[in-house]
């Protein structure tokens, strides 16, 4: 049990300076002078100068590597333990991408279990940028309504060069047997999209909105922000539509020839252009593959993507676009929670899961990472390694 005293706790809404006492994998109490005496076998922590807030959301995470854009040898590997704690994430979504072939379903579920019994809480979609999705059983709602890991289905891509070119009857297919699946198996049944920059952008999502009975709540669209254009098209679906829209912090606008948006910045245009927070989530797009196309589609270059974005582009928010803490802080606790449907997580609240971030007050600097009640890093250090670290 450990029992954090005196820090400043956002919940993400703020809620003063509170004690926190957790134990058994959860939040058991919120107050003000807990008595230490009284708890069983529980370690003090001092939280004075600290914020304390809740553990990151990642719902975009290649845990098994990507790419393969530019052959074998440019194939992203896998995540390490390490990496997930030292960036504050405590929950995260595996998917595959480009590459449905050398990498599996059964390759994805795999390291899912293995990265939950390390400690971290772990989902996945199944399907990658595919159609027909690749799935396990041989559809999309019996793999959601039959592994208790699948909540949705994903990366679907559209708009671009390497994705199966879906058709409108395609998509409706993937987001209505997604959605159904969720239904029967009280998951958020979500289709993850990945939206490139081909001419088409959201087509197929207005498309479902509009002559369908689908609601938007069923589709998250990624990388918004890799254009200016794209962040046009989607500040107008999320207002249009109600629908979400999902900035990927690993995208680096010094990196790229393109004109895509920082995700902090990405954030603040929305904001400001009336899109509600509450439809606004991060991603890092972890371990994916970043690769870089000449005009005529040819590959040229390749990143990797990092999921320590999530929390820099989270305090990049804050320190340079001086959006508020507790509103910066909902693209990756509670928005991310809401729309995956994860109950007991995205809050600080009594009864909820123990995943939270312990960071300096002033810099936002992690000094320790609990999650599902064990602590992972103590005073900046990550003292739990994966198996192989």
């Amino acid at each position: 049990m450990y029992l954090i005293k005196n820090a400043t706790v956002y919940a993400p809404k703020c809620l003063g300076k509170k004690d926190v006492l957790i134990g058994g994998g959860n939040i058991l109490k919120i107050g003000t002078d807990l008595p230490a005496e009284r708890a069983y076998d529980v370690t003090v922590i001092d939280g004075t100068g600290k914020i304390l807030i809740p553990g990151l959301i990642d719902s975009h995470v290649h845990i098994l590597g990507g790419g393969g854009e530019g052959g074998a040898k440019t194939r992203t590997p896998e995540i390490m333990l390490s990496d997930i704690i030292n960036g504050g994430v405590t929950t995260i979504v595996g998917c595959l991408g480009t590459d449905g072939c050398t990498r599996t379903m059964s390759n994805l579920l795999a390291k899912a279990k293995g990265l939950e019994e390390e400690g971290i809480t772990t989902y996945a979609y199944t399907g990658s940028y595919q159609v027909p999705v690749r799935t396990i059983t041989g559809n999309i709602l019996d793999d959601i309504i039959l592994f208790d890991r699948i909540i949705g289905t994903g990366e679907i891509a559209v708009s671009d060069h390497r994705s199966s070119q879906p058709s409108k009857e395609e998509f409706e297919k993937i987001v209505s047997a997604t959605r159904v699946g969720g239904i029967l198996s009280a998951k958020a049944g979500i289709v993850n999209v990945h939206m490139g920059d081909g001419k088409r952008k959201m087509e197929l999502l207005r498309h479902i909105l509009e002559e369908t009975e689908i609601p938007a709540s069923n589709m998250l669209p990624t990388h918004i922000n890799r254009s200016t254009a794209m962040m046009e098209e989607g500040i107008q679906y999320a207002k249009k539509y109600n629908g979400y829209i999902d900035f990927t912090t690993s995208f680096d606008v010094k990196d790229t020839s393109s004109d895509g948006v920082k995700a902090s910045t990405a954030l603040k245009m929305a904001l400001d252009a009336g899109v509600p927070f509450e439809q606004i989530t991060f991603s890092s797009d972890a371990q994916g593959s970043l690769p870089m196309f000449d005009e005529n589609g040819n590959y040229i270059g390749l990143g990797v993507g990092s999921i320590q974005t999530l929390y820099r582009e989270m305090k990049d928010a804050i320190l340079e676009e001086h959006i508020p803490l507790e509103d910066a802080l909902m693209p990756v606790t509670q928005n991310p929670a809401t729309v995956l449907k994860l109950s007991k997580k995205g809050k600080i609240q009594e009864g909820f899961d123990a995943d939270l971030v312990l960071a300096d007050a002033n810099t936002l600097e992690i000094d320790s990472v609990f999650a599902k009640g064990q602590r992972m890093m103590k005073e900046s250090e990550c003292i739990v390694r994966g198996t192989f670290e």
